[in-house]
């Protein structure tokens, strides 16, 4: 996949932290973003992460599966995951167009590798290897991962993704929006305290 390193680059150098705005916009959830979870959740959480961002790892790995049995599993919250590519930005930008081209039902699977590899890959593993496992967990093949990711569309859409991350004032990696307001505090207890009164208000309102 060495051919669109280049292009990848460019856009992943535009990932730069954003300054928050006076008027910051979120934007809408649409059919290109990838969701885990019931359609009809009742509180959206909005990720912004970087697979070579330490922090996002940390958090998939010690966060991501109590938060994901509490209000993923039980149909509470639907969880979409975006892409702000943070340095090295060419690795992590390859890494994200890999899992745009997982098949749609794979992608948090895909996710989960990127995250999960981050520590053998900080400790001096290959960058090969990480992407090959990501690329097994995909639900396609390396050439027709290899085809999407040379796809103009696979570029325009982490363009997007980091020009909604820039305009809706995300000052880092991991950032998390609960229905549209930026949260601080993305340790499970935090995130608790964000979404909770939003599924009783909902429950509530039934």
């Amino acid at each position: 996949m060495n051919r669109i390193r280049a292009l990848l680059l460019a856009v992943a150098l535009a990932a730069t932290p954003a300054v928050a705005l006076a008027q910051s916009v979120l934007p809408a959830v649409t059919a290109a973003d990838r969701v885990l979870g019931r359609a009809d959740a009742p509180v959206t959480v909005i990720e912004y992460a970087s697979f070579t961002c330490s922090h996002c790892g940390d958090w998939h790995r010690t966060v991501y599966p109590a938060f994901k049995a509490r209000f993923v599993d039980t149909g509470q919250v639907r969880l979409i995951l975006r892409d702000f590519p943070t340095p090295p930005v060419q690795v992590a930008a390859e890494a994200a167009a890999i899992a745009r081209c997982a098949a749609p039902e794979r992608f948090y699977d895909v996710a989960s590798s990127l995250m999960n590899g981050q520590t053998a890959l900080f400790q001096g593993g290959s960058v090969a290897d990480w992407y090959a496992s990501a690329i097994a967990a995909s639900g396609r093949s390396e050439p027709e991962i290899e085809a999407c990711v040379n796809e103009p569309a696979t570029l325009n859409g982490i363009r997007a993704s980091v020009a909604g991350a820039q305009g809706a004032g995300v000052p880092g990696t991991p950032t998390f929006f609960v229905n549209g307001r930026m949260v601080d505090d993305n340790s499970l207890a935090g995130l608790t305290a964000a979404i909770q009164p939003l599924v009783t208000r909902s429950t509530a309102g039934r």
